[in-house]
């Protein structure tokens, strides 16, 4: 049995597709059920996957550090980006912004963790996932409705308060506050940690943040 979350799509250049596709992502990244209306009926499909979707900044791709080399008017970068909609991103658990590496760092050998190292840990991180939420008949953090979130799997006020006061700040949705839980069990799962901690929720909502923001 494959685990759910397990078949990963990747879409380079995200907003070169139209918006009218990207936005059909939206239905199967909320429910993992693709629905089709015809005229002789409905059908659904499971459809359940990760998502990478990965951009450059403008349609030229140079609208880096102060901007001096792009090519875009500003109507043409607004254009661009605004394909990716906010309901859309609402629903993308993590938003990150790539930096253009230096000449230093293309040049050097690189360094950290093996994948091999990396892999051992997030298996770790999985069985912990996967015995916390058998009781359910879930398998990983992903697939956690939210009434399990705010009820049998509800952390402390103390360690809430930093995402409480980010749900303001930063216009966290609904659908957000949820998705950064989410991600918070994971982040403790990979630190063995029996529950998220508030660095942990730190760490999630940046991870979060990264993006465009999030729409309701």
């Amino acid at each position: 049995m494959r685990e759910a979350g397990s078949v990963v799509n990747t879409l380079d250049e995200a907003p070169e597709f139209s918006a009218p596709a990207l936005d059909a992502l939206r239905q199967p990244l909320e429910s993992g059920v693709l629905t089709l209306h015809r005229a002789s009926g409905t059908a659904s499909y499971p459809a359940r996957f990760q998502l990478l979707l990965a951009a450059n900044p403008c349609p030229c791709g140079r609208n880096l550090g102060k901007g001096t080399e792009c090519t875009c008017t500003p109507m043409q970068r607004r254009r661009y980006l605004a394909r990716l909609s906010g309901p859309l991103l609402d629903r993308i658990d993590m938003q990150l912004f790539v930096p253009q590496l230096s000449p230093k760092e293309l040049a050097g050998r690189g360094g950290g963790e093996s994948s091999a190292v990396v892999a051992a840990r997030v298996r770790e991180a999985r069985g912990a996932a996967r015995d916390r939420l058998k009781r359910w008949g879930i398998v990983t953090n992903a697939e956690v409705p939210g009434s399990i979130l705010r009820n049998e799997l509800r952390l402390l006020s103390a360690t809430l308060a930093g995402l409480n006061r980010a749900t303001e700040s930063l216009r966290l949705s609904a659908r957000g506050y949820d998705r950064v839980l989410r991600i918070a069990w994971s982040i403790a799962d990979l630190n063995s940690h029996a529950c998220p901690t508030a660095q942990d929720l730190d760490v999630a909502i940046q991870l979060r943040q990264h993006g465009k923001g999030d729409v309701g």
